[in-house]
């Protein structure tokens, strides 16, 4: 339906209800507008949550559990999820938001237009009707003043007292007003017949032709509101794909969680290498009471103790005295805490080699970053040369010089910790095949406890008696009561030198079962390193403890039994 036709009259109401159209874009532009706020700070939200879970710690200090990767890679697609809903944001700002605003403007300026047409149209009708309305009404005068005219020329002409004179002024008087009253006839009769050919044209053509611009204007606005709210829904409608995948990865990660891989990292990560202690011996009290019993007494004896009847008393296994309990004590409660030394020698072999190795690797990445530095420059160098308009040469050197020097420092310290961990792996392999051997010779002790709670297989101690000697101390641990063992500990010998060594560097012994020496003081060796990092020594003094074992330079004796070092 035409609003030209139909409205022709309703000029105010359609100046209204275009305002109110214009009006109703505004607040949907409005709603949507908070609509993309209420996304961005949702967006914002989740991404805030997401840096809050994230380990603050580097991903190859991060422990490598499947739960935990499993987490991440949640956390990951969660701020994936969110940077989906920011696009959402981003596609109603500009393809909903904007586009409804700077249409709005549009529009305005539109309606604005049209309307001054319409009231220009209606200014000159009205203009066209105060014309002839002028006209009726001069028209109307001049016939009142020509009748009046006529009564006073026909009262005068009746009047024989009237002279003449009168009756001719009379007489022209009337003609003069009835010709007035022809001429404002005839204008009046003209500008009615203007006024309504000018109201024809305003009502069929002029005021037809604004509305429908109105109304088409207003048809636009109708269709872009529809337009607006499918871009709406389509912002909504194109990141859904992604935040599938989002889901689905969630659900991937979900599924990759494996309760075994998690087992087997716990193991790797913290096992030390050692093996578990072995069975507390049986120990005879009562070898040293006299036997008068009968051969059936002797048979009450553990067969081990009637092999040795004769001997020089029972010969107990340094691994397994009361005190070892004691010093054991750790592998159920805290681990004591060794010096951190920068080969990790204070830590087991096992845990040891992985340090070392993780260092190498990081040293290695180092040292191809620096590498491809100096590859750039001397590119970069190469390039100044033949184009010196381009750069100086000259200028790159102390760069260069630097990344060489930075390469040459990388490689030391690869080369460093590719000896320690050398001979971690030696050592390991060594206590191995000690090991062995010593279960295939059942007359090896047992060996002692070094001060990480490691087991030491020294063949160089077979003819004294292990039972007169406690284990050593172990670092971090309380010292046992001096007077709990006084009797079995009242004819210790000391151990022979095996060798002797030459402080590296000094060493604060802070640890219980460690000794304290000075850079370039020389020790006397009484049992070697194991493969746990520590070797025992003797002072001149006589005071004995462990020391780092890579802190010194050791000289073994060739005559000692035994002697092997691991150095």
């Amino acid at each position: 339906m035409s609003w030209g036709t139909e409205l022709w009259d309703q000029f105010d109401n359609l100046d209204k209800h275009t305002q109110w159209g214009i009006d109703f874009l505004e607040r949907y532009a409005k709603f949507v507008k908070e609509r993309l706020e209420v996304e961005q700070n949702y967006a914002k939200q989740l991404r805030n949550l997401v840096k809050k879970y994230c380990p603050k710690r580097s991903k190859d200090e991060e422990p490598r559990f499947t739960s935990c990767l499993s987490f991440y890679s949640v956390l990951n697609e969660l701020n994936d999820y969110a940077g989906q809903r920011e696009v959402v944001a981003e596609e109603m700002a500009h393809k909903v938001y904007g586009e409804l605003m700077r249409y709005s403007q549009d529009l305005k300026a539109e309606r604005k237009h049209h309307l001054q047409e319409g009231r220009k149209a209606q200014q000159y009708l009205d203009h066209c009707w105060k014309q002839m309305d002028n006209s009726k009404k001069k028209f109307e005068r001049e016939c009142k003043e020509a009748e009046k005219s006529q009564i006073t020329y026909d009262r005068l002409d009746n009047d024989i007292n009237a002279t003449k004179s009168e009756v001719e002024k009379a007489k022209a008087q009337f003609y003069l007003r009835t010709h007035m009253a022809d001429e404002s006839k005839n204008e009046y009769a003209a500008q009615l017949q203007n006024f309504n050919a000018e109201q024809w044209k305003h009502f069929n053509n002029a005021i037809p032709h604004i509305f429908k611009n109105l109304q088409d204007m207003d048809e636009r606005r109708t269709v872009k509101l529809g337009e607006t709210y499918r871009s709406f829904a389509e912002a909504e409608r194109r990141v859904i794909p992604i935040i599938s995948k989002c889901l689905d990865g969630m659900v991937s990660a979900a599924k990759a969680v494996d309760m075994r891989k998690d087992s087997s990292i716990v193991v790797e990560s913290f096992k030390s290498g050692f093996d578990p202690p072995g069975d507390f011996p049986f120990e005879d009290f009562s070898q040293n009471l006299s036997r008068t019993g009968s051969d059936g007494t002797i048979s009450n004896t553990p067969k081990g103790e009637r092999d040795r009847d004769g001997a020089p008393g029972p010969r107990q296994d340094p691994k397994h005295p009361m005190s070892r309990t004691k010093n054991k004590l750790w592998l159920f409660g805290k681990k004591p805490k060794a010096p951190s030394l920068e080969d990790f020698s204070h830590l087991p072999p096992e845990q040891r080699r992985k340090r070392l190795q993780h260092r190498i690797d990081e040293l290695s990445k180092e040292l191809q970053k620096e590498m491809d530095q100096r590859d750039a420059l001397n590119k970069m160098k190469d390039v100044y040369e033949k184009n010196p308009q381009m750069g100086d040469p000259n200028s790159l050197q102390p760069k260069i010089s630097e990344t060489i020097c930075n390469m040459e420092k990388l490689r030391s310290e690869i080369h460093k910790n590719e000896t320690w961990l050398s001979e971690v792996e030696g050592k390991q392999s060594s206590r191995g095949d000690r090991r062995h051997s010593a279960d295939n010779h059942h007359h090896t002790p047992q060996g002692r406890e070094s001060p990480e709670g490691s087991y030491t297989d020294d063949t160089s101690q077979e003819h004294h008696k292990p039972q007169q000697r406690s284990s050593p101390p172990q670092p971090g641990q309380p010292n046992p009561d001096p007077h709990e063992f006084d009797d079995e500990f009242d004819d210790d010998d000391p151990l022979p030198v095996i060798g002797h060594c030459k402080a590296l560097y000094s060493f604060d012994g802070q640890n219980e079962g460690t000794l304290v020496m000075a850079e370039d003081e020389v020790l006397y060796i009484i049992e070697e390193d194991k493969g746990d990092g520590w070797t025992r020594a003797r002072k001149q003094s006589g005071e004995e403890g462990y020391v780092p074992t890579s802190y010194v330079e050791i000289t073994m004796e060739k005559n000692s039994k035994g002697a092997v070092t691991y150095i």
